[in-house]
């Protein structure tokens, strides 16, 4: 997995550097910290006690390409509205959520019951990626103004690598002891990589000259079940028919490169 990760790296930073010797822009460097919730096969959809229960924390790095302004030059590019409304971000993230079944399914005095309460697992995701993000207001305007504020939207495509950590408290998992049969064929604990797709809301805060304080609201929806560590049948199971997901909120410091 670190060779995957290194090359994609190599990857995005070779299309930096094409990029920047074809355009003038300037950068922007920044981390963010927050949590997740994690919504997957573990749990029942739809249900607040999952939804409070399985989540976890979420670290990033960030760096922008701004296209309003060249740093080399310090000053302006000309003024269109590509360059005043929009910035490219790549990013490098980590997530973790510990994982087990809530809900009603869980609550009942039954064999079934306990073993879906002795079910554990932990989704560990690493994130390489890029989004385009559009600001709606003037980014000229915002970076001239000191507590001024900028509201954006994004939208991206994330290469993922995954590790779960499926197990049973009850012992060894995949038999009929410890597993209900909807898992018992239906469980990894071995990880591997996918896509994902992102979206979000967010805004930024001119907090100095060369700095601004960011929030953001994001869904990532992955391109696989097998995230969490559970994937059961879902033309048999359908009601865990949908790909995992989470839902992320982080704030965040970014800095801009002079």
């Amino acid at each position: 997995m670190t060779k995957k990760i290194k090359y994609l790296l190599m990857l995005l930073l070779g299309a930096n550097f094409s990029m920047m010797a074809q355009f003038g822009f300037s950068h922007e460097v920044g981390a963010f910290v927050g949590g997740v919730a994690f919504q997957s096969d573990f749990g029942v959809r739809h249900d607040f006690e999952t939804n409070a229960g399985n989540t976890g924390f979420g670290i990033g790095l960030v760096h922008y390409m701004n296209f309003a302004y060249r740093a080399e030059c310090n000053c302006y590019t000309p003024e269109t509205y590509f360059n005043d409304h929009f910035k490219v971000r790549s990013e490098l993230s980590y997530n973790s959520t510990q994982l087990q079944h809530f809900g009603k399914w869980v609550d009942r005095n039954s064999p079934t019951a306990a073993k879906l309460r002795a079910m554990k697992g932990e989704a560990k995701v690493t994130d390489i990626g890029m989004q385009l993000e559009y600001f709606p207001l003037s980014i000229r305007e915002f970076t001239a103004t000191n507590g001024a504020w900028a509201p954006f939207l994004g939208l991206g495509a994330h290469y993922t690598f995954f590790q779960n950590g499926t197990y049973s408290e009850l012992g060894g998992i995949g038999n009929t002891f410890t597993t209900p049969v909807k898992y018992l064929d239906a469980w990894s604990d071995e990880g591997g990589s996918t896509w994902s797709v992102v979206a979000s809301v967010g805004t930024r805060y001119k907090l100095t000259e060369l700095s601004d304080l960011f929030a953001e609201v994001r869904w990532q929806y992955y391109f696989s079940d097998w995230v969490d560590g559970l994937n059961p049948n879902p033309e048999v199971w359908t009601e865990n028919k949908a790909n995992d997901w989470n839902l992320w909120f982080h704030v965040g410091y970014i800095y801009y490169l002079d």
